[in-house]
């Protein structure tokens, strides 16, 4: 029930804001002809998000007789958690990382990149599969790949609003210095909408995730361990994911640090390995001096370690 609401807001939210758009670029016309629009945009992220999002990063399909240890590994576990079998994807790329899409169990999809296949012992593959059978099972596919959907249109819009500002669009009668200014909020405001969406619908499923992927998989500590892996790999090798949809994987594929890492949308991994544990966590930070407190020097200095070591240096 939660899922179907949260997914109804950010449907209207769209809506709310491709309207906006086009009352300020068209008056009353403009306003109908953009809620013809979001109407589709809506039906449209509804079926075909899941699409969009595996098109966007190349995934191919793959049967049982493509990869038969992986596709056995995703059969079990979905038959642990009570799930359909999802349709299963390899996503070219060496950065290690994974996501789920689709707008049910039954039209579930599960994609892996070709660097987590390289980098994961049997164990933490176990793990990382689980929680995104655990994404499945906790119903938030759909709002994760509509979220996608709906922060490359927010951007769409804003760009579309900022030519519009820039060459007089809006104009006519009195209320053109309004809606010039109206087009100058939305440009400001749309990419932080987008983020803020993002933010909202992704930070508290990973941890929900990672706890009943644990469940599924029978042991918390192969996933903890993939972790661990992805957090060293994912910021040292380049992907080229898009920021509308980097919110999907398990692990953030896009480089973030300082005051980028405070507007992320996956919750910090170290924390995600100690609450996976039974641990406690301790937030790594600068000190007052801009120099690395001696938690945050430790964190360092193991992650160079593992780099090291998985690296072969």
């Amino acid at each position: 029930m939660a899922n179907t609401l949260k997914t109804t807001f950010l449907l209207g939210l769209m809506t709310i804001l491709i309207v906006t758009v086009g009352q300020l670029l068209g008056g009353n016309q403009g306003m109908i002809i953009a809620f013809v629009i979001a109407a589709g945009m809506n039906f449209f992220s509804y079926w075909f998000s899941d699409k969009i999002v595996l098109a966007t990063y190349k995934a191919h399909e793959i049967k049982q007789e493509d990869n038969s240890a992986l596709y056995n590994i995703v059969r079990k576990l979905a038959v642990g958690a009570g799930l359909p079998m999802p349709r299963l994807y390899i996503v070219p790329g060496e950065q290690p990382n994974a996501f789920a899409t689709g707008r049910n169990p039954s039209h579930a999809a599960v994609a892996v990149t070709e660097g987590l296949l390289k980098l994961m012992n049997e164990k933490e593959l176990e793990g990382v599969l689980a929680h995104e059978l655990g994404h499945v099972k906790n119903r938030d596919i759909l709002i994760g790949s509509i979220a996608a959907t709906m922060a490359g249109a927010i951007m769409i819009i804003a760009n579309m609003a900022r030519w519009a500002a820039i060459f007089g669009g809006g104009r006519g009668g009195n209320r053109g210095g309004a809606n010039i200014i109206g087009l100058l909020l939305t440009t400001i405001v749309a990419p932080l909408a987008a983020m803020l969406i993002q933010m909202a619908i992704s930070r508290s499923r990973e941890y929900k995730a990672d706890m009943t992927g644990a469940h599924v998989a029978g042991n918390p500590e192969g996933l903890a361990s993939a972790l661990e892996k992805l957090g060293v790999y994912s910021g040292r090798i380049p992907y080229e994911a898009s920021p509308s949809s980097a919110h999907i994987f398990i692990v953030n594929p896009l480089k973030g640090a300082g005051i980028a890492n405070m507007f992320s949308t996956h919750p910090p991994i170290q924390e995600r390995v100690a609450r996976l544990r039974g641990t406690k966590y301790t937030p790594t930070s600068l000190s007052g001096d801009g120099k690395t407190s001696d938690s945050a020097a430790a964190a360092n200095n193991d992650a160079q370690a593992m780099w090291k070591k998985l690296s072969g240096k």
